[in-house]
């Protein structure tokens, strides 16, 4: 039980050092693993806690990237200001 709280400390300290498209590769190879059926309950169980916690960190990561992200439009005067992000705006 120790052991297993170990591991689950290791992989998320190393889990907060992925890169959001290494997070998603993870998050790739832990739905194919469980889509595989070949794991036992509890490994299943515990494959799942992780791609949770992995897809908290990606929706954090998202998150934190939308509030940065700005588009420049042109003012009235010529000059370009700074306006917020507007989800979807590009969508066609």
């Amino acid at each position: 039980m120790a052991q297993d709280r170990e591991d689950a400390q290791k992989a998320e300290e190393e889990s907060s050092n992925l890169s959001f498209e290494e997070l998603l590769e993870e998050l790739d190879g832990l739905v194919n693993e469980l889509e595989s059926g070949e794991l036992s309950l509890e490994k299943s169980l515990k494959t799942f806690e992780r791609g949770m916690k992995l897809a908290d960190q990606g929706t954090t990561i998202l998150d934190d990237a939308e509030k940065k992200v700005e588009v420049l439009l042109q003012g009235s005067d010529g000059n370009a200001k700074r306006a917020p992000f507007q989800s979807g705006e590009f969508d066609s």
